[in-house]
């Protein structure tokens, strides 16, 4: 009996979380393990340097670095007020799984027919589902909006994220999560585009690039893929690199296994710069 009651606290013991390391001075979101530790893929070199050439082919889209972090100057700046980050969340569940022309419609839909979102949080579903349908999905997405609201009026009091803007990004995550229906793609293109965090979301485009060029190992998923991604991209390159690679694989078809994509013109191999890039080499 005795022996039997020492096995049983030593799986107990056994069984207990492992206090997670912090470096010191790192950049990178540490107390998240990364699930590929031996795969030293992207070096920042790599993601610089793919930086540059998206850069230079691209460019930044104008829908997207208007939520582009600026650098610090000395020069007053004339700023738009920034979205209300209950927008961004609703903008982003509403892009889940449409094309982005669609998920906008929904949006501008959703709020030309409720102008508050005290109105959303006590519509019917169906006239919200009416107002989304363009985006697809309605019933789904409009359960996971109006949950949103429900759960922020019982927590909070009010309709209102901006608290978020004052918590780091673990805290962020933390928040969020608690919201059914809200997953770590929703909460990582939170961080980026409205509170300017630096994360780095993983959608499908980026996801088939990153496994094309072995930027991570074949059998990653996308969540493995964005823990493994946020450790190995530099913070500082997160939000360029992130909006070029989501770009580039709206437009190339080839690149992110996206055969059927209608929406740019189809790369080949001269005009691709990523489609001869060598997995096993440093260099573009």
């Amino acid at each position: 009996m005795e022996k039997k009651r020492k096995r049983k606290q030593q799986v107990k013991r056994d069984g207990e979380p492992k206090p997670k390391s912090v470096r010191a001075g790192s950049t990178r979101t540490d107390n998240v393990k990364d699930p590929f530790p031996s795969h030293a893929r992207p070096t920042p070199q790599e993601c610089e340097a793919v930086r540059d050439t998206l850069l230079a082919l691209h460019g930044i889209p104008p829908e997207l670095a208007k939520y582009r972090k600026l650098p610090p100057s000395d020069e007053p700046v004339q700023l738009q007020p920034p979205e209300p980050v209950l927008d961004g969340l609703v903008r982003t569940v509403l892009s889940q799984n449409t094309t982005e022309a669609n998920s906008q419609k929904a949006f501008a839909s959703l709020k030309s027919s409720f102008p508050s979102w005290e109105q959303v949080l006590w519509a019917e579903s169906k006239d919200v589902e009416n107002a989304i349908r363009c985006g697809g999905l309605a019933p789904t997405k409009a359960s996971c909006i109006k949950n949103v609201l429900r759960c922020l009026r019982e927590r909070r009091g009010e309709l209102c994220l901006e608290y978020l803007r004052d918590l780091s990004v673990d805290e962020v995550k933390a928040e969020l999560s608690l919201f059914k229906g809200i997953g770590p793609k929703t909460v990582a293109c939170v961080l980026m585009f409205n509170l300017q965090q630096d994360d780095f979301p993983v959608d499908t485009h980026i996801f088939e690039i990153a496994k094309t060029m072995g930027w991570v190992p074949a059998v990653a998923n996308r969540n493995k893929s964005y823990l493994h991604l946020n450790q190995r991209v530099p913070n500082e390159l997160k939000f360029d690199l992130n909006c070029l690679l989501y770009t580039h694989g709206k437009l190339c078809h080839q690149c992110s296994g996206k055969k059927g994509n209608k929406q740019g013109k189809k790369c080949d191999d001269n005009s691709c710069p990523l489609l001869n890039y060598d997995k096993d080499s440093v260099e573009l």
